[in-house]
């Protein structure tokens, strides 16, 4: 499961485009994996989202008691590095990329896309292609909305381009 509560009082923009941060909430539906809480910002033009690892970024085992003590901290703390990622969209529009397709290769195997994963990147990306980090970001979240993925695909895809927006800076 995984659930992103956008905050519209801290929304701005980049390149024309309204962006919304958010925190993003995600937990097994098994009760395998542990809850997560990141950061994510919300492309409102076409809801592609960027689930950013951040500073605070945080997940807890779920016989863990310290959710309950330490989550309005944590909800504190993420809000308030959401504008550390608008500044890095910013960066994003001024970092040129050369060869887009090269470099969407180098990521694919950088993080270890599956088959299905890299199939929806090659659909995403006519449809956000540029010359600049914030095309190649956006290509991986919208990649995100590609039919044939799992829902853990679809969150990894918004993970993915979430990691290259903080390699950016």
């Amino acid at each position: 499961m995984m659930v992103n509560i956008p905050d519209g009082r801290q929304s701005f923009t980049v390149n024309g485009e309204k962006m919304t941060p958010g925190i993003s909430l995600s937990n097994s539906e098994v009760g395998l994996a542990s809850l997560s809480i990141a950061a994510f910002v919300l492309r409102l033009v076409c809801t592609n989202g960027s689930i950013s690892k951040t500073e605070v970024s945080t997940s807890y085992r779920h016989i863990s008691t310290k959710i309950v003590k330490q989550l309005p901290e944590v909800f504190s703390k993420v809000s308030q590095e959401l504008m550390l990622k608008r500044d890095q969209f910013k960066l994003s529009l001024a970092s040129r990329v050369d060869h887009i397709e090269s470099t969407i290769d180098r990521f694919n195997k950088q993080f270890l896309l599956n088959k299905t994963e890299k199939e929806a990147v090659e659909w995403a990306l006519p449809q956000e292609y540029g010359e600049t980090m914030f095309h190649v970001v956006n290509t991986y979240t919208k990649a995100a909305h590609y039919k044939e993925l799992t829902a853990e695909s679809e969150y990894r895809l918004q993970r993915v381009g979430g990691m290259i927006l903080e390699m950016v800076g």
